[in-house]
């Protein structure tokens, strides 16, 4: 399925859609303070990156293998940049999808993360019809681990200092979670 098109996601409290260049400030801001960037590949991240990123989401198709397909988790009331979302097309399993997640420090310990999460899980497995998704955490970065742990992601593995990572070796956990798995979390008798 590769549509040009991405439909935004809502909840109560949140929208996930696509980013546009009205979140650049936001997204730069967040994205660049030490506890968001500590574990990413950047350290900082300027609005002219942004930008630029911007520029080359804006025409690709969700569900494209090889590529990460960005968006943005914003405030519903407001449409304010709050977060933001990845999903990596894997080229060797299209059946498979790796996910990111970024979330501003002022919107962290809020749920936010979690609902966002489970929006682009609803639209991972049921409307692209995913196999299964897989999110990498930095071994250090315990929030996200007990993040994925709280929404039914099963550790799969545990990486000994195997990544050269700002200087130094780094240890990254696995997580995973099947469609079927999410599919009995999630069905109409859950609630």
């Amino acid at each position: 399925m590769n549509t040009a098109t991405f439909s935004p996601l809502h909840s109560d409290r949140l929208t996930v859609r696509r980013i546009r260049l009205v979140d650049a400030p936001a997204f730069s801001r967040y994205r660049s303070l030490p506890e968001v960037s500590r574990f990413q590949f950047w350290t900082s991240f300027d609005e002219a990156t942004t930008t630029r990123m911007i520029g080359e989401q804006a025409s690709l198709a969700p569900d494209t293998p090889g590529t990460w397909f960005q968006l943005v988790i914003a405030e519903r009331t407001s449409d304010t940049a709050v977060g933001d979302l990845a999903l990596h097309f894997r080229e060797d399993d299209e059946r498979q999808v790796e996910i990111g997640v970024n979330l501003s420090p002022d919107y962290q310990h809020r749920g936010f993360a979690t609902e966002a999460i489970n929006l682009l899980l609803g639209y991972v497995f049921e409307t692209l019809g995913k196999h299964r998704a897989s999110a990498i955490t930095d071994a250090d970065n315990l929030a996200a681990a007990r993040l994925f742990r709280h929404l039914g992601f099963r550790q799969e593995g545990h990486f000994i200092e195997h990544i050269w990572f700002k200087g130094a070796y780094g240890s990254e956990y696995l997580f995973a979670m099947l469609a079927r798995e999410w599919q009995s979390h999630h069905s109409p008798s859950q609630g």
